[in-house]
């Protein structure tokens, strides 16, 4: 048996044969053209051509349910029209005097390794998206047709591997064929994985060259939980993984029936089991695994996918989609956590040695007004729609959030005098994820209304650890007795005040770490979708009275 570890991007276990992704790869000549304006037309029908190919995958997307597919694609149409991207290609045909697909082919390669080369995961996420845009265009320039039919027409189950796999490739995965899928590269935070995750498929990316086409037509699991995929098992391995498929789909069917159920402990206390999401599509997801609210909205999605500064018009339908989806239940934005891994170009950030610890996060909205009250004033007029919360990042002082309240105040007062209606009710909250803001909490928990406690950079500045360097992965322990005893002061502070407080980050999801932050108090958990139901059932099992004592000795 081959053992290869990769990265989970989406949870399960499947068994199947491999089949590697033949792509119809178009020999392209570095050639000149004779007549560049006619060059120069025939690459603009082809961007005309893949509109209308995009329109239509837009339309079936949408009457399928698909939102975060037809999301996906209508970035893939802004991408087409984008200006730098567009002004490369055209002055190689124009000014060098390249054929089109050359050009496209070379711009390609040139975005997609920038991306590649940056520290945000979600930015090196779309190195994808640029290859899926100029693929197609590519394909049009060459006389191609769209593909209609789906990918994985084996008769027998398949695991389909690729060197990568586009978001076009994926959406278009024959579900009842292709049971899961490996990748050599991609990222965590590509629209293919995203697109794999809402699937239900199990996918596994990052495996490196270790995933090798001779392996092709072999029998494999892909496991989605650890990020391994085993190639060629023995029976005995096999007849293992056929049982763990079969318990998974038990699971399954026994966590479905709990929606509907409150997060109610053994002993009768009720926990409010919240989601994560990063994109107004998210909402779908969190819907469908009845989620009690939305903990964590990264508001930064509006501000990464945009090639200036969004407008307030922008950001208050983006807002306001999500609030009227959730109806009655909460919805907590967090305001732009922009820097650090988040780099933009159009906000003109200097480059730093050490950007976590640097300008970013409400350091930026402090500094930049205009930029924060543009904001604000969306999240406000949002908030008419539904039940609203609103929290800032990077907190380390009392007088960050004092400012932050003024500016607030100056934000609902313009907009009483331009009678525009809002909640006056909307909650104002921050984020604990810097020790500083741990050991003033009793402070701060007179000025907010909640606090929520982001666990992974909390960890992470505690420990004096970088989450994105491997060398130190080690001593990445998100268990430590010095991070307990934050939380466990934290919660407390919170309390005294009358406040409620929750966690956000990778332990909330961590069912062995439950029943020590009930222990501690914490009043509610914000995880990914996937993760609300198996939580809801382990708080169901926990009676915080009997576990108090022992799990607080600890500490």
């Amino acid at each position: 048996m081959i053992k290869i570890k990769g990265k989970a991007v989406s949870g399960g276990i499947a068994i199947g044969k491999i089949m590697f992704l033949k792509k119809n790869e178009i020999e392209i000549e570095a050639k000149h053209s004779e007549n560049e304006r006619q060059e120069l037309d025939r690459y603009r029908q082809a961007v005309e051509k893949a509109v209308l190919e995009l329109n239509t995958m837009i339309a079936e997307a949408k009457a399928n349910g698909r939102e975060d597919a037809a999301e996906i694609f209508e970035i893939h149409q802004m991408m087409l029209f984008d200006k730098e991207y567009v002004t490369e290609i055209e002055e190689m045909i124009t000014k060098e005097k390249w054929i089109s697909e050359y050009a496209v082919e070379e711009t390609s390669k040139k975005f997609s390794q920038a991306f590649l080369s940056m520290d945000s995961e979600y930015m090196r996420g779309r190195a994808a998206d640029v290859m899926d845009v100029s693929d197609r265009i590519i394909r049009l320039l060459s006389g191609g047709i769209e593909e209609d039919d789906r990918i994985g027409l084996d008769k027998e189950k398949i695991i389909l591997c690729a060197d990568d796999l586009t978001p076009s490739e994926t959406v278009r995965l024959d579900k009842n064929k292709v049971v899961a899928f490996a990748t050599k590269g991609g990222t965590a935070q590509s629209h293919t994985a995203i697109i794999a995750g809402t699937m239900n498929l199990p996918a596994i990316i990052a495996l490196g060259n270790d995933l090798s086409e001779e392996y092709d037509g072999m029998t494999a699991v892909a496991d989605g939980v650890g990020g391994y995929l085993y190639v060629n098992p023995p029976l005995e391995f096999l007849e293992d993984a056929k049982e763990r498929c079969r318990k998974e789909k038990l699971k399954r069917e026994r966590l479905r029936q709990l929606k509907g159920m409150k997060n109610i402990t053994e002993d009768g206390r009720e926990i409010m089991v919240y989601a994560n999401i990063g994109t107004p599509t998210d909402v779908d997801e969190v819907l469908d695994n009845d989620g009690g609210g939305i903990g964590l909205f990264r508001s930064e999605f509006l501000y990464l996918k945009c090639k200036n500064f969004p407008t307030e018009e922008e950001q208050f339908n983006a807002y306001k989609s999500v609030l009227k989806k959730m109806g009655d239940k909460r919805v907590i934005i967090r305001t732009m956590d922009i820097g650090a891994d988040k780099q933009i170009d159009y906000f003109g950030l200097d480059i730093e040695e050490n950007p976590a610890l640097g300008y970013r996060a409400i350091r930026i909205c402090l500094t930049r007004r205009e930029i924060f009250k543009t904001q604000l004033k969306a999240l406000f007029r949002a908030s008419a729609f539904g039940k609203l919360g609103i929290m800032i990042p990077m907190v380390i002082s009392l007088e960050e959030v004092l400012e932050t309240k003024k500016i607030i105040e100056e934000v609902k007062a313009e907009l009483k005098y331009n009678k525009i209606e809002f909640d006056e009710k909307t909650e104002f909250g921050i984020m604990i994820e810097t020790p500083a803001a741990v050991m003033i909490s009793d402070d701060l928990a007179k000025e907010v209304d909640f606090f929520s406690i982001g666990t992974n950079d909390l960890t992470q500045y505690s420990l004096a650890i970088d989450r994105q360097n491997p060398q130190v992965e080690a001593y990445y322990n998100p268990r430590h007795k010095a991070l307990m005893r934050m939380i466990h002061k934290t919660v407390e502070n919170a309390h005294k005040e009358g406040i409620w407080c929750g966690v956000c980050g990778e332990l909330a999801a961590n069912l062995d770490m439950t029943e020590q932050l009930l222990a501690m108090g914490v009043d509610e958990f914000s995880v990914s979708p996937p993760h609300i139901l198996s939580l809801r059932e382990k708080i169901r099992s926990v009676n915080i009275k009997k576990i108090t004592k022992s799990n607080l000795d600890i500490l």
